[in-house]
């Protein structure tokens, strides 16, 4: 068999039809406008992305996977109906500027089995193979740890910049990916797919969120792990639709992280750059700063305004320089706010977790904001309200 098979059209039939194909004939895609979405999507990968050949078919099959997953949750929702009644109102949800230690905060909360979250491997690969059992997801796994051995030697860089690893909680991004409205320019340059984003209304992707928690804790318990009490989520993504979480999630609490956006923005748009060298040949890393900039900048103002809108005891501030220097006294704020005892058992747990997972074990990641066509007039400009409200004064 040849590398890559024939690379198929890209187009919305054909994509839809080798999904149908793939599930032996499933056709209920479930809700909200995910046709109208992917297409907007595929237009712009036509007219923007410059797409390599591999970078092509690597994106075809991730769509195409989308799409079986959606027609195998909503086979399983229909056989099990169970399953939409299980509740998630209250998660808690870590949201910030990325690089500013939330997988970190996320990962070392995780360890306490009093929180679910999902494992990279469950993000990527959220329904069950057809020749897997529930109870054991032996197939998923190693996939996703052979996509992930597959981007560290593609791209090594990486895992300097985010610590990729298939059985470690990683965020919902790639679950939210599944309306076919996120921000796909974190793997291509599609400037005119983000603009008509930026115009929808969102809700189709936290309603699509819920349920694929709501599939995912059902198979936990298939599987037999230990009931949780209550979400771990974190993305970035949130600062662009918080309002709609904490509408489909009426109990959530925010936990907002903060550092200095002249060290965020451009370690992100070299993240993202990192990621468009997968898909396309000569991925422009300036493209990749204004763009990064604008939608962080206009996150950040949502964020701001949503957060002036909504009851006290919502939100949480941590500094990106208390999570280094100070873990454990960041844990306790948490673990206050979340109104869950911060046990003996949960501390050792933290600290084990931490002596063993610290930031020096990484390479360090290099960047600047020259290389991505940016300044520090620009980030005055775009972030002067939030550098006044979050980092010139003493939490």
């Amino acid at each position: 068999m040849s590398v890559h098979p024939l690379i198929e059209d890209l187009s919305l039939d054909n994509l839809l039809t080798s999904a149908i194909a793939r599930t032996n004939g499933l056709s209920n895609f479930g809700n909200g406008n995910y046709r109208e979405s992917l297409q907007a999507l595929l237009d712009a990968l036509a007219s923007e992305a410059e797409l390599s050949q591999t970078g092509q078919y690597l994106l075809r099959e991730r769509l195409v996977g989308q799409l079986v997953n959606r027609l195998v949750i909503e086979d399983y929702l229909s056989r099990y109906p169970e399953i939409v009644q299980i509740p998630i109102d209250d998660p808690l949800v870590i949201v910030g500027l990325p690089r500013t230690g939330t997988t970190m905060l996320q990962r070392t909360l995780a360890v306490d089995p009093r929180f679910y979250s999902a494992a990279w491997w469950e993000t990527r690969f959220p329904a069950p193979l057809a020749d897997e059992t529930l109870a054991l997801p032996a197939k998923r796994i190693a996939l996703a740890k052979a996509e992930v051995d597959m981007m560290a030697q593609a791209i090594p860089q990486i895992l300097s910049i985010h610590p990729l690893d298939a059985m470690l909680c990683d965020e919902e991004f790639m679950l939210m990916e599944h309306s076919f409205m996120c921000a796909m320019d974190a793997y291509v340059n599609v400037p005119s797919y983000t603009r008509w984003l930026d115009q929808q209304d969102q809700r189709p992707v936290y309603t699509q969120l819920k349920k694929m928690l709501q599939f995912l804790q059902w198979q936990k318990q298939q599987r037999g792990e230990p009931a949780g009490q209550r979400w771990l989520l974190k993305a970035p993504q949130h600062l662009h639709t918080l309002d709609l979480l904490l509408d489909v999630f009426p109990q959530a609490q925010v936990i907002l992280t903060h550092r200095e956006p002249a060290q965020t923005i451009p370690s992100m748009a070299s993240m993202a750059h990192t990621l468009w060298q997968m898909y396309s040949d000569n991925p422009d890393p300036k493209a990749a700063g204004g763009q990064w900039n604008s939608r962080m900048a206009r996150g950040i103002r949502h964020t701001m305004q949503v957060r002036d809108q909504s009851t006290a005891g919502r939100f949480l501030d941590i500094n990106f320089a208390d999570t280094v220097s100070q873990p454990m006294q960041v844990l306790k704020k948490v673990y206050a706010f979340a109104n869950l005892p911060f046990t003996q058992q949960a501390q050792a747990d933290a600290r084990d977790w931490l002596s063993q997972n610290s930031r020096e074990k990484r390479a360090s990641h290099d960047y600047s904001l020259e290389r991505f066509g940016l300044n520090e007039q620009q980030m005055a400009q775009d972030y002067s309200e939030y550098r006044a409200r979050h980092l010139c004064v003493k939490h």
